[in-house]
């Protein structure tokens, strides 16, 4: 096993993986001439910044948006606990807090000496224990809101004045002798930051039932931007990064305006975030990063292993996740406009896209 993850270490840290041919790691370090390229040891910096954004998070969680929360009539009353109970406790986790089946029920009958109806009254209290309350989520979102409008804001504050980031040829040339402004440098290292800390904080936060689906997206967040720090690819990493973050806090000021009960302001919101999803994930994407990654590359580097089997196969695999998430949508807003003429409010079922 250690020989094997040995060699595929050998492998993977290749220059001829990496790199176009009479390239070496030693072509990218540091030297006079005014351009620099992206270290490994860089890496290091976004673990304390994390640390701080987490801190930045709780104050700007509990000072600013909870009492806000608050003031727009949000309670944060808990839910009832249950009677604890070992072999109840047990089924529940091994059912993955859903009803548990008919003969389990019945074999626990025999064991916890209650009712059906009891045993069903526990379950569903049970899982009531476990959902965050509305104004928890109202503050969670209202950080990841912040968090995502200053992340883009900052991105294309940056990225502006870039050649690359209005022709995506300009991502390949003069590969791997790129230079990386204090600018960038930052932007990445504080979305690295951001990764990290909203990695490690789903620990410290009240489990979703969509934490480990979460948990593989932050991962897989996590390893494409240390990909692409490591080999330089820096430039058509920051134009993944800011084409991301443009739908995510249109979605969180929806989510917010729907724990607010503020239908019609939801409405739009959630508008805004369809269109803009639209047209940063699946125009933009594809236009401006997947094809001259795809296409320039080969013309003005020639045979890229990294990037033509690696990543363009991640960037592809990408595209199809937000074809089949704008899909999931779609239904949603469907379902949005099936309910006008009904009693109840007409508002988007944000909390199916929480995350």
């Amino acid at each position: 096993m250690a020989s094997l993850l040995t060699e595929a270490k050998a492998i993977f840290w290749s220059e001829w993986f990496w790199f176009p041919g009479n390239v070496t790691w030693s072509d990218l370090e540091n030297k006079e001439g005014g351009i620099y390229h992206p270290q490994v040891s860089d890496l290091l910096i976004p673990f304390p910044l994390a640390v701080l954004i987490y801190v930045i998070r709780q104050c700007v969680e509990r000072y600013i948006f909870r009492p806000m929360g608050i003031y727009y009539g949000l309670k944060d009353s808990k839910a009832r606990v249950a009677t604890s109970n070992t072999v109840l406790e047990k089924a529940y986790k091994k059912a993955g807090k859903k009803d548990p089946s008919k003969d389990v029920v019945m074999g626990l009958i025999k064991q916890v000496d209650m009712t059906e109806k009891q045993i069903g009254n526990w379950f569903r209290m049970r899982r009531n224990q476990d959902r965050p309350t509305t104004l928890v989520k109202f503050t969670e979102s209202g950080w990841r809101f912040v968090m995502y409008f200053c992340l883009f804001n900052y991105g294309l504050l940056v990225l502006f004045d870039k050649d690359y980031f209005w022709n995506g040829d300009y991502c390949w040339l003069g590969y791997p002798h790129q230079h990386v402004s204090d600018g960038v440098f930052w932007y990445y290292m504080l979305e690295l930051g951001c990764y990290w800390s909203l990695l490690f904080s789903q620990f410290l936060d009240v489990q979703r039932k969509d934490f480990y689906e979460m948990f593989i997206h932050h991962i897989a967040t996590l390893t494409l931007m240390l990909f692409s720090w490591s080999g330089n690819f820096v430039r058509i990493g920051s134009l993944v990064l800011v084409v991301h973050d443009a739908a995510d806090w249109w979605m969180e000021s929806a989510k917010m305006a729907k724990y607010l009960n503020f239908s019609f302001l939801c409405n739009v919101l959630f508008g805004m975030f369809l269109v803009v999803w639209f047209v940063s994930r699946l125009v933009i994407f594809p236009y401006k990063i997947i094809r001259p990654t795809h296409f320039s590359v080969q013309r003005i580097l020639g045979t890229l292993v990294s990037v033509q089997y690696f990543l363009n196969i991640l960037l592809i695999v990408l595209f199809i996740l937000h074809i089949y998430w704008f899909v999931l949508i779609l239904r949603v807003a469907k379902m949005a406009m099936m309910s006008r003429g009904k009693v109840r409010p007409v508002t988007f079922e944000i909390y199916k896209f929480e995350n």
